[in-house]
């Protein structure tokens, strides 16, 4: 690889990144939401970097073609950074799919966060906005039982079960990145699964199976509604479902 394009493999992926999260949301798939300002820095100083160096190569043609006359020319890079190119033309041209079903079938369950005390739910609210998180841990941890019988809403994407047949409301959390994604599953009971990865939002009641308030309590609801709703922008947190309209 020559040095011109070295400096134009820079500048590629500063653009890229500054494609990714300054005029568009596709950064989301890759990252937590607080990393934007640090990639629009990166794209920035790469950017930065290719035009410096773009500069200072008209400036020392001299320099270089005497390193050229004896032998030794430090211009090249190894072949396969020919690969490099692929990353950078991906931020431009096309942006890979958000994880989904597949995705979470193979990630690690998210633990759900300990609680010895839980807030009194609201009485007048049916059915209750919740979290995939919320719900778990109401299930398993709250030994007031307040989640028994009570009407809850949620939404996640369709996530088959597998050979058992069913299938999950799934999550898939960020951490940081991609790369250390969870996922968070309620099992789904009463109503046929919607095709794999689409979003939905499901109305149901705990669905009786374990002991409430302990581990062995399932975290499963039998669905009494369910309808599509599109994608959030932000697709990797567990936030609350959107009133429905």
């Amino acid at each position: 690889m020559k040095r011109p394009v070295q400096v134009v493999l820079l500048a590629l992926t500063g653009l890229g990144l500054l494609h990714a999260a300054l005029f568009t949301d596709l950064y989301l798939r890759y990252v937590k939401e607080g990393l934007r300002p640090l990639l629009i820095a990166s794209g920035v100083l790469l950017l930065l970097l290719g035009l410096a160096s773009a500069a200072f190569d008209r400036n020392d043609h001299h320099g270089h073609d005497h390193e050229n006359t004896h032998g030794h020319d430090h211009s090249t890079a190894p072949r396969i950074a020919w690969l490099l190119f692929l990353p950078a033309l991906s931020l431009l041209l096309y942006a890979p799919p958000a994880l989904g079903a597949y995705s979470a079938s193979r990630a690690t369950d998210k633990v759900v966060k300990k609680q010895k005390e839980f807030d009194p739910l609201p009485a007048a609210t049916s059915p209750l906005p919740m979290t995939l998180s919320e719900f778990t841990a109401r299930v398993q941890q709250d030994r007031k039982l307040s989640i028994k019988g009570r009407s809850v809403r949620m939404t996640g994407f369709v996530t088959p079960a597998g050979q058992g047949g069913g299938w999950y409301l799934t999550r898939i959390i960020f951490t940081c990145c991609a790369a250390d994604a969870q996922s968070v599953k309620v099992r789904m009971y009463g109503t046929d699964a919607l095709p794999a990865n689409t979003w939905v939002a499901v109305t149901g009641t705990w669905h009786p199976q374990g002991r409430p308030g302990t581990k062995s309590a399932a975290a499963a609801l039998d669905v009494r509604r369910i309808e599509q709703v599109s994608q959030p922008v932000n697709a990797y947190t567990d936030d609350l479902p959107l009133a429905p309209s």
